[in-house]
Parts: C-alpha cells; structure tokens; sequence
C-alpha cells in the first residue's frame, strides 16, 4: 500500500473534447463539479468539455477553466475512494488545481480567476507577436546562452523547464524564431515552434500578471492543508501569502517543473498521480527520474489503475 501520494495537475495543452464526460455520467461528485463551474462561469463549460467544438475549447479563456474543473473533478472522485495524497503540484495552471487540492482556493474563485488569467494572457501580447518553442536534447545553460544570444533587443527566455531533455523557450515571434535556428545548428536534437496563442511564462507577460495581482490580492486564501510545489522555485509552502505571491510571479516567471519534481523525489513520494485530462505530466517524470511511479486519473479506466498502483 502507497502512503505517500502527490497529485500532480496538467495545464494548457493536455485538454480534449470529452473531456470528464465519463467522470460526470457515473460519479455525482463529478457532475456537481461541472454544474459549479457552469453556474460560476454563467455559461455551459461543462457542454464544450463534453462535446466541444474543439476550437472553442482551445480559447485560453475556455481552455484554463475547462481544465481546472476536469482536474478538480477527478481529484474529488479520488478522494471519494479514499485516496488522499500527501504533496500537491500543478504544471502553470495547475497550479491552481493544485491549490482547490489543498484547500487554499475555493473552487468557484480559482474558476473565475483562470477565466481571466486566460483572457488577460491572451490581451497581454497582439496575436502574431509572441511565439513559443520547445527545445529538445539541449542542456539548460546551452538554451539560457542561446535565448540571450536571440533575444539582441527582444525578449526570449526558458519559460517551461519542463525535464533535462525539454525546455520550452518564449518570446517575441522574432527572438524565438532565431533562437529555434540557433539550438538546431548548435546541436538541439529538435527546435519545434509551437501553436500557442501567446508567449507565456515571459516578460511580455507584464501586463497579464499585474491586472492578474489586483485579482489575485482581493481573493481569500487559506492556509494550504497539504505542502504545494511552487511553480517558480519548485519550493514547498503551506503559508497563504507565500502562495498568493507565487501564483502572481508566475505569470512572467519561468515554470521550474524539473525543481518541483526533484523537490517532491526528495520528500520521498512513492506514487505520482497525474489527475486530470492527459498524461503530459507523466511523459516529464519519466525523462526526470524513470524509476519513479506513476499513474494517471481522467476517465473510468485509467482511475482502475491508479488505484491498483496506490494498493500495490
């Protein structure tokens, strides 16, 4: 039997329609979760879940709280089975499913606090302007040089540090581009542009993060029940203001995901569950440390095993 469990929660990127769909039909709690969301939101979040379309559910504004309820959802479901975990972290946006986890956020705040980190992400920077890039097979000093290197008068920096062979890098469309050049001709094994519609986790971020400050400083946060994983230090805190404080120096901080699992590695967690839609977070443990566990919960059968993993 696994006593030390640490949910790890999914941001952008790991949504898709159908999301929770199967949840919601055989488990009430998670139904309730969508009906939360859906009358916090004022419209029907749990429809797009559930039956798209797929380019509505891709809107950033849509996006962060679709995936949020989807990961709180489950979370409820496992802690229905008697599943409580010990440590919670949360990729970017996870991070605040991290925090519903823990007890420091109510849910209907963190639903519409993502909304609008969504929509004030996306207002930061005019589409077009912002690019992102993941670089693979590149030691992360090598990518530091190269972003600064890139960046000449423009912004480029690591913006995911997501395992020792992924650093996601972001900045203006620019800097980033000459910076993908410039990893594959120095010895990157791929320098991939991704389809984002904005430049996260960056400087160009400024303005998302400080309108996203005031929203941040007017809601109530608890004292966190369990030990949360800072994103920008990959540090544990149980103290409410320490947390507020990283969930605003996010917005434009690098995400210290390799940090925050080496952090937890340390703790002496035996079981990582990733809890939510996807198991992007489970590919990144793997190239951090394959020895570790893990196991992922979205849907009836991937919530079998987990629990299988948890009384093995």
């Amino acid at each position: 039997m696994k006593e030390k469990i640490a949910f790890l929660f999914p941001g952008q990127g790991s949504q898709a329609v159908g999301m929770g769909k199967e949840l919601a039909a055989l488990y009430p709690v998670a139904r309730q979760t969508f009906d939360e969301a859906d009358s916090a939101l004022g419209y029907k979040l749990s429809q797009l879940c559930f039956e798209g379309p797929e380019e509505k559910l891709r809107l950033t504004e849509i996006t962060q709280p679709a995936i949020l309820t989807m990961s709180v959802a489950a979370q409820r479901v496992l802690r229905e089975k008697g599943v409580s975990p010990k440590f919670v972290a949360g990729h970017s946006l996870g991070e605040y499913s991290a925090h519903v986890a823990a007890g420091s956020l109510d849910f209907a705040d963190a639903v519409r606090t993502v909304r609008n980190r969504g929509k004030y992400m996306q207002e930061a920077v005019p589409v077009g302007q912002g690019a992102m890039a993941a670089v693979l097979g590149m030691p992360l000093a090598e990518v530091e040089r190269i972003c600064k290197q890139a960046a000449q008068d423009d912004i480029c920096s690591p913006a995911n540090i997501n395992s020792p062979e992924q650093i996601v890098i972001s900045g203006s469309k620019p800097a980033v581009e000459r910076a993908a050049e410039l990893a594959k001709a120095g010895g990157a094994k791929r320098a991939i542009m991704l389809p984002v519609s904005a430049p996260f986790h960056c400087a160009l971020m400024q303005p998302a993060q400080d309108r996203l400050g005031k929203d941040l400083q007017d809601l109530t946060f608890h004292r966190p029940q369990l030990p949360l994983v800072k994103n920008v230090d990959g540090e544990l805190t149980q103290d409410s203001e320490v947390a507020r404080q990283a969930l605003v120096s996010q917005v434009t901080g690098a995400v210290q995901w390799v940090k925050s699992m080496q952090t937890l590695i340390a703790q002496g967690v035996e079981l990582f569950i990733e809890v939510g839609p996807g198991k992007v977070l489970c590919g990144l443990l793997r190239q951090i440390d394959r020895s570790k566990p893990f196991a992922n919960a979205e849907d009836e059968a991937s919530l079998a095993r987990a629990l299988a993993a948890i009384s093995s």
